[in-house]
């Protein structure tokens, strides 16, 4: 690009990083940090065909709206379901991203995480949805790679560094060295998955129903995955199964722990798997530095000391694990050049499904 065409485009439009996830949704301005923090979740009346609502809005719709208004999550497992509910979507957060500014001429330079697991298609989809919402240019990173630059990892170095993002629809697990992903796995197992593994088990144990944001909020005041000193506990409502009528039940941590463990053990079994593979040099410099956890996943207690129990290498939970990728958009956004080589630049470097 000519260069005069570049900084006219540079003081016109702004350069967006958008870390695209199943639960949450969070946008980079460049110069003015993360601005968006949204639930990836949008309201749709079905008569019409319009959008009702975006984010938080229509979150809070979820299970509460009357049949002609559908509040859907149009990302599934970390990809795009819905190509259109997610081309709204995200047409929404780049204008609100934008909205305090005058820099509208033109549209923005835009970099958006993805899982590292997803096939050429659904990166593809990824690429196009935010193209079609108004960017002027997509690049596409994978997410553990945004989280490591996020987190400040030396991912240049010829060093192992190794990186857990937890997230709403899928979990990365990557080992990073001389900027490129040495092994990675990517599994269904985040949390969502958690979320149902806790209805089921409610449904199971206690004969109630509850829904997902329930199943949320009781995971997030009580979850922990390694016993304590004391036990915690919390109350929750829902529709019993045999009356059909509303009913209370308290829950303790050992309840969710044990609703979890399958998923928890499988999510270390795969952190073993990646470690297995990695070659010695490289797995020797992870040793040495650890591994960090990031995303939503990371911020259920004790799940750290449950890996460093089982792998035997300290596990740290990186410092604001929720906005690291979206950092690591921000980073990349601030010096484009020196990270262009572990950008997707192309269809024929998608990043192939394992």
């Amino acid at each position: 690009m000519p260069k005069f065409l570049n900084k006219l485009y540079t003081t016109f439009s702004h350069d967006i990083g958008i870390d695209l996830g199943t639960a949450n949704t969070l946008v980079y301005v460049k110069g003015q940090g993360i601005v968006i923090n949204e639930p990836s979740v949008v309201a749709v009346n079905q008569k019409t065909g319009r959008v009702v609502a975006v984010g938080s809005q229509a979150k809070d719709m979820l299970g509460r709206t009357p049949a002609h208004i559908a509040a859907v999550r149009p990302l599934v497992d970390g990809v795009i379901s819905d190509f259109e509910v997610a081309e709204e979507m995200i047409v929404y957060l780049i204008n609100k991203a934008q909205k305090e500014t005058k820099k509208k001429f033109f549209g923005p330079r835009v970099i958006v995480g993805i899982p590292s697991g997803v096939t050429n298609v659904e990166a593809r989809a990824v690429r196009d949805a935010t193209k079609n919402a108004g960017a002027r240019e997509v690049h596409v990173v994978e997410q553990p790679m945004s989280a490591a630059i996020g987190i400040q990892l030396p991912i240049h170095e010829p060093a192992g560094n190794m990186v857990i993002d937890i997230g709403g629809g899928t979990t990365d697990i990557a080992v990073i060295s001389l900027g490129g992903v040495v092994r990675s796995k990517s599994l269904k197992i985040a949390g969502d998955k958690l979320n149902n593994d806790i209805i089921s088990y409610i449904r199971n144990e206690f004969k109630i129903l509850i829904g997902e944001k329930t199943a949320e909020e009781v995971k997030i005041a009580i979850g922990v995955v390694v016993p304590g000193d004391r036990p915690h506990e919390a109350p929750i409502r829902g529709r019993d199964l045999v009356t059909g009528l509303p009913r209370e039940v308290v829950l303790t941590d050992a309840d969710i722990r044990e609703a979890i463990s399958q998923s928890i053990d499988n999510l270390v079994d795969s952190v073993k798997e990646v470690l297995e593979t990695t070659p010695p040099e490289v797995l020797a410099d992870v040793m040495h530095r650890g591994i960090y956890l990031v995303g939503g996943g990371a911020l259920i207690r004790g799940l750290d000391k449950l890996i460093e129990s089982n792998v035997g290498i300290p596990v740290y939970v990186a410092d604001d694990p929720l906005t690291a990728v979206a950092r690591g958009t921000g980073v990349i956004l601030e010096d484009l050049a020196r990270y262009e080589d572990i950008l997707i630049q192309n269809e024929d470097d998608l990043p192939k499904a394992q």
